[in-house]
């Protein structure tokens, strides 16, 4: 068969469920995922960003090149998750982007990246109207990301019925990607007068190497690729990715021998495999990637491209209501179906009622919905579709451009207000649907509650616009959730979860109030402070000290940024010292300024008197209520504000500690190594010096390379065990922020700071996680300043010595990186024949292509050396005419 007819394609889903707080709209910190701050950014740190960066390395493990394997696979990333991405890892969100536009250009126009419902829900579990919603926000988050209309849309866990797919070609998506299982049969496209019997394709037997068309009555219809089962199967939990090259040789055995017409051979898994699930998995991919590219009997595709090539000839139909992670079609998300992660004795019988108690919460919230919308919009459902554009980006700007295409007359601020509830409520009602909620084992796992708090807010809302038209919802919702025992004894059922974890999450603006007062004990606000998802604005503020006592009175404005509800607030806080507060908070009119001013005034001269009980006395007589403290902090703030009050006591007992190892550091160095017992005491003492003092030595500036070798040494000495993942995550931010300096200023003192401590981190005995470091030094070498460029003589040669020896600090190849750079344009510019150079159509072309090989002559001429000096003057003799130096250099190193 020729070989041009073979086709590699590799998807990878990435997804991760929101997380966020439905009060706050940000993920507060998830302690299970330390030492990140929640698990996004951890699956970050090990997956999406390192797919962006992945390395290709020698023998020896060195780095001979850097890859973004988003350039070449086939991807979609859940829409919340590339949200999140944008806001919080922007470098990451780059390379995605950048990855993206590279595969436009690789693959003629046809973009690698597929959209995807928008949180991940079951299609075939979900109404007609939310399907088209999700459909409708899915696209609009890709074209807000990509700039373009999707050619595909993913579905979650490929859940699929024929409705769903119609809807699909009804919005413009061309494919999607199933399960082989997820075929029932198939038969060659017909023509008109021609009769051909359908083959049923049970037990994965479909042949996935071509695409199928799927036909509605309607006229229209949909492409459809079924992946190969077994090769993803491999991958995801066979091993697969512990070699490159088996990795390769495995996709290039998918080919059918026989077949002679073209056949796309394609795998599909969680893009988490390559790095999270599988530890350097990108490593794996970005070699296997390279290993196809440089065989000639196969080219690497994306679906677009290759549905544009070689249009299906053949049509399916599906397997009504089936999925990719569920033998028994869509169960796991409504049933005991037994699909599970494997603990013995646990059921998911709660299943049914949760899925019960969220669809009779959605549909009762329908009618509320219309009757409310019919008073503000042209048409609720058409606003709620609409919506997405203030999701994606909430600022009065998109605000009134939503309001002036949506609203039914000209709202007042009171009618906006209660829109955008309305809205919100709806948003909520979708969020809670998120598949994760019912795939894993128990409901009281973090997914589970997180749909469950999802609802919980759009329950809220509804009693905040519906009143007592709505008070029969929750008490409904939680009479349902009762039959959703929970397989952890503490935790009960639904019922529980829903009042007591969740309950403990809820707030209302005079909550917000009480945080901004407590936490404004420690932290200097200005005028205006944005609070998660609330802007307060200070109207006064002061604060009275005596001795370690506080008193901080004051008043704000609380509004929220999603739906504009505000309310002004009057507060005052006593901050005895260490973990003692004590809040209040109530409402707050212009009337009220001078009883608070009367407050202050008596207040304070308490407080001058030392007379705290006094004091209380007041709060008492004033607020009525004193119920707030330490513990209504948010989450994150909570933890900030501890670790602030703790640091002196931690600063004492880290002296007190370290003075006692120091005191008894002979004998326990005599006990070491006379292998007799060592008191626990003194162990304790021992370990906690050592580690606490080679995470000073690490983030000293400069590093101190003969401290950091003296404690190595003790601990040895001492059989201490080193807090290595903690050591390991300190190190990689140190040193990011050394070459973030390096990046910045572009000086040789930076340059020498980095490699001192590049060399100290080389002697630990414990692998560094350098990857943003290493990242930083490949694109500083690609995109040296103005001020490095230019040096010449002794000061270059200095230079080029010291990065090199920084990169070589950081595991890089800095000899093959320099010399393959030099070695691609070399290549590429010799096989150049004037045979092709006459072919370039104009003059103006061949200029154009001139100037722009010149330009990658001289900048590899600044990172090659000779060899690259060499380029530049071949490049003034020839031209590159099928070469893109940019992308070929920057996709594969």
């Amino acid at each position: 068969m020729p070989s041009s007819k073979r086709f590699v394609c590799i998807h990878g889903h990435f997804y991760q469920p929101p997380r966020e707080n439905p009060w706050l709209e940000a993920i507060e910190t998830q302690d299970s995922a330390a030492p990140y701050h929640d698990w996004n950014e951890r699956v970050c740190a090990e997956c999406y960003a390192p797919n962006g960066a992945a390395r290709i390395v020698n023998i020896q493990n060195k780095i001979m090149g850097i890859a973004n394997n988003y350039a070449r696979i086939s991807f979609n990333f859940g829409p919340t998750l590339l949200s999140w991405l944008k806001e919080n890892a922007q470098r990451t969100y780059r390379m995605i982007l950048d990855g993206e536009r590279k595969s436009r250009r690789a693959y003629k126009g046809h973009s690698s990246a597929m959209a995807q419902v928008y949180n991940h829900i079951i299609m075939p579990l979900a109404n007609a109207r939310d399907k088209i919603t999700q459909i409708r926000w899915g696209i609009a988050d890709y074209i807000s990301h990509f700039g373009a209309p999707p050619e595909g849309m993913w579905l979650a866990e490929t859940a699929v019925d024929s409705e769903t797919l119609e809807l699909l070609a009804q919005h413009g998506v061309k494919f999607t990607v199933l399960a082989p299982r997820q075929c029932r049969r198939v038969r060659r496209i017909a023509g008109a007068d021609d009769d051909v019997v359908w083959s049923p394709t049970p037990n994965d037997t479909v042949n996935s190497t071509r695409p199928y068309l799927v036909r509605f009555a309607s006229g229209l219809s949909i492409t459809v690729f079924f992946y190969n089962g077994g090769i993803s199967q491999a991958i995801a939990f066979e091993g697969l990715l512990n070699s490159g090259d088996a990795f390769a040789g495995r996709l290039k055995d998918g080919f059918i021998p026989e077949a002679t017409g073209p056949q796309l051979m394609h795998v599909a898994t969680d893009g988490e495999s390559y790095g999270h699930h599988h530890r350097y998995g990108e490593m794996a991919l970005a070699y296997a990637i390279k290993l196809l590219e440089q065989d000639k009997n196969v080219h690497l595709a994306n679906y677009g491209s290759f549905l544009a090539q070689f249009p299906p000839d053949h049509e399916c139909e599906i397997v009504e209501n089936s999925s990719w992670s569920c033998i028994h079609g869509v169960e796991r998300w409504r049933s005991n179906c037994g699909c599970n992660s494997g603990r013995p004795g646990w059921n998911q019988a709660w299943r049914k009622p949760l899925r019960e108690g969220l669809d009779a919460l959605r549909d009762a919230l329908v009618p509320l919905t219309e009757a409310e919308g019919a008073k503000l919009f042209q048409d609720v459902w058409a606003a709620r579709n609409a919506y997405i554009d203030i999701i994606l980006n909430r600022n009065s700007e998109t605000t009134n451009r939503f309001f002036e295409a949506q609203q039914s007359h000209v709202l007042n601020a009171e009618e906006r207000n209660r829109a955008l509830k309305l809205m919100e409520m709806q948003r909520h009602a979708q969020l809670m649907y998120t598949s994760c909620g019912w795939f894993f084992d128990d409901i009281s796992g973090i997914e589970t509650v997180q749909v469950i708090a999802y609802a919980a807010r759009a329950l809220q809302l509804a009693q905040n616009l519906f009143g007592e038209s709505a008070a029969a919802l929750e008490p409904a919702f939680l009479a349902t959730l009762k039959d959703a025992i929970s397989n952890v004894p503490s935790q009960r059922d639904g019922a529980y979860i829903y009042t007591e974890l969740i309950g403990r999450l809820k707030l209302s603006l005079e909550q917000v109030a009480a945080h901004y007062a407590i936490s404004s004990m420690f932290t200097p606000y200005g005028d205006e402070a944005k609070i998660y998802s609330y802007c307060v604005r200070r109207v006064s503020h002061d604060i009275f000290t005596s001795g370690r006592g506080r008193l901080g009175v004051g008043s704000a404005n609380v509004v929220s940024t999603i739906t504009a509800e505000q309310q002004s607030f009057q507060y005052a806080v006593l901050h005895f010292g260490d973990q003692n507060i004590t809040a209040a908070v109530k409402p707050y009119v212009e009337q009220d300024a001078d009883a608070l001013s009367r407050f202050a005034a008596e207040a304070a001269e308490c407080v001058q008197r030392a007379d705290f009980a006094q004091v209380i006395r007041l709060l008492d007589r004033t607020f009525e209520r004193v119920d707030y403290s330490l513990t209504s902090l948010f989450r994150d703030d909570q933890h900030q504000i501890v670790k602030l009050i703790l640091n002196t006591t931690l600063s004492n007992i880290e002296g007190a500690l370290t003075t006692i190892y120091e005191d008894h550091s002979s004998l326990l160095h005599f006990l070491s190594q006379s292998g007799l017992p060592k008191p626990p005491a003194l162990t304790i003492a021992a370990s906690f010096a050592i580690n606490a003092g080679l995470k000073r030595a690490i983030e000293s500036d400069p590093v101190d390379q003969a401290l950091i070798k003296s404690f190595l040494n003790l601990a040895k000495a001492d059989q201490v065990s080193l807090e290595t993942a903690t050591l390991s995550y300190i190190a990689d931010q140190r040193m990011k922020r050394a070459m973030l300096d390096l990046l910045t200023s572009a000086s040789h003192e930076a340059l020498d700071r980095a490699l001192a401590l590049g060399r100290a981190l080389v002697e630990l005995p414990f692998e560094s996680s350098l990857w943003q470091a290493q990242n930083i030094w490949y694109e500083f070498l690609n995109n040296q300043p103005p001020a490095i460029a230019g040096l010449t003589g002794d000061a270059r040669i200095r230079w080029d010595e010291d990065f090199n020896a920084l990169g070589q600090s950081l595991s890089i190849d800095t000899a093959s990186v320099n010399a393959t750079n030099a070695f691609l344009v070399s290549a590429a510019l010799d096989v150049v024949s004037v045979a092709s150079w006459r072919r370039i159509p104009s003059r103006a072309q061949r200029r154009r292509r001139t100037v722009r090989i010149r330009r990658w002559g001289r900048t590899l001429k600044r990172v090659g050396g000779r060899n690259a000096g060499q380029c530049e003057g071949k490049c003034k003799q020839s031209s590159g005419e099928h070469l893109d130096l940019h992308g070929w250099s920057n996709s594969s190193f």
